[in-house]
């Protein structure tokens, strides 16, 4: 009589999938780092401080067997991914910042993604997917933007004490100047030439208002038209960085916000002298 045998190879092969799954294998290593390359960049890219950047990588990490280790600097990103289950298999990679700028949106829905993760409502396939996705956000228009950079830097003129025509100026002023901004930087300038310029240009403006005599407190025109070029988020994340232990990038970020400020001064310096200021 003969014997039936029971196949049970496929349910092993289940078995090794849903285990797989689980321990984040379903990626490899290489296409791992490839995540937190991306993340940590757009992050990086976006305005995130760098215990920010790293609480969510370690998120992500936490929901596979890689151990995640990570060097953050103003310009790029290093991390070395070590698989816990073979800790010869190690790889070490690292991506260059393209740019520096501010974009909270991106920042929220990054880490609302890694939260995602953690609590198992998707897969690490589908956060690499809905990152790519999130690169491509779409911005405010660039005159609705500059519309409104005018009116904040005008409302400010009033609450400092000036009157309308002093709130028109710094209005013009700062609309102006964010256009010479923005057409500057898609033109691939130098960022802190960029700022000079700026800061240039607003100034005259907004100087004009002393030299005709119309306002109130003309003052208040020059000191709240260049306020649109304050670098406030690299200021804010160097001290979170110094404070967080992150010295190199929070020392790096302090430069590179005093340096702004000091080419602001000279273009301010600069416009005055030629049209004549003296007494702001």
């Amino acid at each position: 009589m003969r014997a039936n045998v029971l196949d049970y190879s496929h349910i092993d092969d289940r078995c090794a999938d849903v285990e797989n799954t689980h321990s984040g294998k379903e990626l490899s290593l290489k296409e791992f780092v490839d995540i937190i390359l991306e993340v940590s960049s757009l992050l990086l890219e976006s305005g995130a401080h760098c215990e920010r950047i790293n609480r969510n990588v370690q998120r992500i990490a936490q929901k596979t067997n890689y151990k995640v280790e990570m060097l953050i600097s103003f310009t790029a990103v290093s991390v070395s991914v070590t698989d816990m289950d073979n800790e010869e298999n190690i790889i070490t990679a690292n991506k260059k910042i393209i740019h520096h700028g501010v974009h909270f949106g991106i920042l929220t829905n990054t880490s609302l993604l890694t939260w995602e993760l953690a609590e198992d409502r998707i897969s690490l396939q589908e956060l690499h997917e809905r990152i790519k996705g999130l690169k491509n956000t779409s911005r405010y228009s660039v005159w609705l933007v500059r519309l409104f950079i005018g009116i904040a830097c005008g409302s400010l003129c009033l609450l400092a004490g000036g009157n309308l025509i002093d709130g028109a100026f710094t209005f013009l002023a700062s609309f102006v100047g964010l256009v010479v901004r923005q057409e500057m930087i898609k033109r691939k300038f130098n960022l802190m030439v960029i700022v000079i310029c700026s800061a240039f240009v607003t100034t005259t403006i907004s100087g004009l208002n002393i030299l005709s005599g119309f306002g109130y407190l003309p003052q208040t025109s020059i000191a709240t038209s260049v306020l649109f070029l304050i670098p406030g988020v690299p200021l804010i994340n160097s001290i979170i960085d110094l404070l967080e232990g992150y010295i190199p990038t929070g020392i790096a970020r302090g430069a590179f916000g005093g340096f702004i400020l000091l080419c602001i001064a000279v273009g301010m310096f600069i416009s005055m002298t030629i049209i004549g200021i003296s007494n702001f």
